[in-house]
């Protein structure tokens, strides 16, 4: 069987997660999901970023030991992620015992082959970035990102020499076409190269929280370097040979990793100084790095800084886990920027998850079990033939924007299928079918609008995936499926379906205001 190994960013923990964040591993869960149905063996990795300087402030301005306080907020996140529904395999801590060794392990590789050495720093630094900056990074002096003025820093540490690596990652990334995507981040990646590269500190002098430095123990490793290493020590890198049992065996069969999903505002450090750092190790690179774009507060990025949070959970307590998933994916584009806001997020709600796709499951499941008594009618010839009309090409597309992560686009496919099964219910009039007697026609109208909500049942899956099984529930088919059956029309185990029930409550913004 083949693997697929996607991971996506590790998160800070010094606030809980946003609606942004949400989006990047509801994403990801899609893909995760869409290959498993494709019958990939696919791993499934996220976590905790925890050695941020960030971190470790907050953590004192509550009077907490960092570790303890991590230890608390890491399963705020779990929950989170389990709230909405996210199916990851593992969830790995960066104060993970497994992952300092990692990080050693590389460090001192690294060290070994020559591409580390000693010097002095003396900059700016964005506490918000964890990142040293330079002037033309800023805008009137501030960080973008934060909008705050980075702190001037000198001190002594270690360097990586990610100059050295210009040449081949250029060759690397011209070679490999889908290694950073979509194409605009691929061009600010080259552009930032054949602008220079500059060797990069890899440690800060007087801390203590963070990973000890092999050579150095009075240092940390720079908290950048030491999160980039938790893609191969989740999976065992370093740990091969009897002592790193099941684990390292993960490192094997799953590296390279076939995505890294993260946001645009970080694929310098994952398209620069990861495959540097890989490279400097002789590691194999990731296949592919996806900078996916940004989720907007009327206009507004969403960060503690700006104090324009949104809370996923309360959004999936009003929409549903399932439907906020949707309405994330189906309003923003996965590569570029989108805007939230509640009303926009309920107009689409009403009318494609209540209208469109609800009501079409309600009244075909109604008409089957008022003229057939819930029996499935025959699959004819006539049946297949409307069949193949209403989902023409909808599979295939819906194939391709997925393997694209163009999300967006694969539902818009579906979606084809949903509307022309709604119009196709106007056109028949199977209530005048039965009224006239005409039951053969009658029978390939519901089972034609029957296909086509067994391949919705399919197809919806990785977007929805408690609603996909109670599609499936109600149209009586098994809830254990692959991406195959959406080919696999006329199934002679299917020969009844159940009772219909409310799959997307309508809502009411208006009463909800008034409650």
């Amino acid at each position: 069987m083949t693997t697929f190994y996607v991971t996506t960013a590790i998160d800070y923990v010094n606030a809980r997660p946003h609606l942004g964040t949400a989006y990047e591993k509801i994403g990801a869960d899609c893909l995760a999901r869409y290959k498993r149905l494709a019958g990939f063996d696919t791993y499934f990795l996220m976590g905790t970023d925890e050695h941020s300087t960030n971190v470790e402030r907050e953590a004192r301005n509550l009077g907490k030991d960092p570790q303890a306080y991590t230890d608390e907020m890491a399963p705020v996140f779990e929950n989170t992620w389990k709230t909405l529904h996210i199916s990851y395999d593992q969830f790995i801590r960066t104060t993970d015992a497994r992952h300092k060794r990692a990080v050693a392990k590389l460090f001192e590789t690294i060290h070994k082959n020559g591409f580390i050495y000693e010097g002095k720093y003396s900059g700016l630094y964005c506490e918000g970035c964890e990142e040293f900056k330079v002037e033309k990074d800023l805008i009137d002096g501030k960080c973008p990102r934060h909008l705050t003025v980075p702190k001037f820093i000198e001190e002594s540490n270690y360097f990586f020499a990610l100059s050295k690596f210009s040449d081949r990652l250029k060759s690397h990334i011209l070679a490999n076409q889908d290694f950073i995507r979509p194409e605009v981040r691929k061009n600010e990646i080259l552009n930032v190269i054949e602008s220079g590269l500059e060797d990069v500190s890899v440690s800060r002098a007087g801390k203590t929280w963070g990973v000890p430095l092999p050579i150095a123990p009075d240092q940390v490793v720079y908290v950048w370097f030491d999160a980039l290493i938790n893609y191969i020590s989740a999976i065992g890198y370093g740990e091969a040979g009897e002592s790193g049992g099941d684990t390292a065996k993960l490192f094997e069969k799953y590296w390279p990793a076939d995505v890294h999903v993260i946001g645009k505002d970080i694929t310098r450090f994952h398209c620069l100084i990861w495959p540097a750092m890989l490279m400097a190790a002789g590691v194999e690179l990731p296949k592919s790095v996806f900078g996916h774009g940004f989720v907007y507060n009327r206009g507004e990025k969403m960060s503690k800084t700006l104090g324009n949070i949104v809370d996923p959970i309360n959004l999936a307590n009003f929409f549903g886990a399932d439907a906020l998933r949707y309405l994330l994916l189906r309003e923003i584009a996965f590569d570029r920027d989108g805007d939230f806001t509640v009303e926009l997020f309920v107009t689409r709600y009403n009318a494609e998850l209540a209208n469109e796709l609800g009501n079409l499951f309600s009244r075909s499941l109604s008409m089957t079990g008022r003229y057939f008594d819930g029996a499935v009618p025959a699959y004819s010839a006539e049946a297949a033939k409307e069949t193949a009309r209403l989902t023409h090409d909808v599979i295939e597309d819906y194939r391709r924007e997925m393997d694209a992560l163009a999300f967006d686009r694969a539902l818009a496919a579906l979606w084809r299928a949903v509307q022309d099964a709604n119009r196709f219910v106007e056109e028949r009039k199977p209530w005048a079918q039965s009224k006239a007697g005409d039951t053969p026609a009658l029978g390939v109208t519901l089972r034609s609008l029957l296909e086509v909500l067994r391949v919705c049942s399919v197809l919806c899956q990785p977007f929805m995936p408690e609603k996909a099984l109670a599609m499936r529930a109600q149209l009586g088919l098994v809830p254990e499926f692959g991406l195959d059956e959406a080919h696999q029309a006329g199934d002679a185990n299917w020969k009844r379906v159940g009772t219909s029930a409310v799959l997307f409550p309508r809502i009411d913004i208006d009463a909800q205001k008034a409650s």
